[in-house]
């Protein structure tokens, strides 16, 4: 009897599969991967012009009245009817800063009312009264 040869069908590994399984995963992988924006300052650079002088006067606008009713305001006395545009001037110059009202107990209740109008009428927004002996 003849004994029937088999053909033995050689062994191949098909990697088809395998490859549409990582490229599939590849994908899932791109997609899914957040991008982060990193964070950082923004730096301004330096100009090569030379800087402005920007002169900026700061501080209270300070007016004193002395015991006899005398108007200062850096150190010049002032007539009751010159306040409103000594302190208009001062306003323009130091357009944030307050007025303090530096008085005499001895002084004049008008000379106080004269600056306090002033300031209202030149729209100064922070008033302050102080007394003072030493005027």
């Amino acid at each position: 009897m003849r004994r029937k040869h088999h053909h033995e069908e050689e062994a191949e590994i098909n990697i088809t599969p395998m490859l549409d399984i990582v490229f599939i995963m590849l994908i899932f992988f791109i997609v899914t991967t957040s991008f982060v924006k990193e964070k950082g300052l923004e730096v301004s650079r330096p100009s090569n012009t030379p800087p402005k002088q920007v002169e900026q006067k700061k501080g209270p606008i300070v007016v004193k009245i002395d015991g006899s009713s005398n108007i200062t305001l850096q150190g010049r006395i002032l007539e009751p009817k010159a306040v409103q545009a000594n302190l208009e001037r001062q306003k323009a110059e130091k357009p944030d800063s307050p007025l303090i009202v530096a008085s005499h107990p001895d002084a004049e209740t008008e000379a106080l009312v004269v600056v306090l109008d002033a300031a209202k009428a030149v729209n100064i927004g922070s008033v302050s009264v102080a007394t003072s002996s030493n005027l």
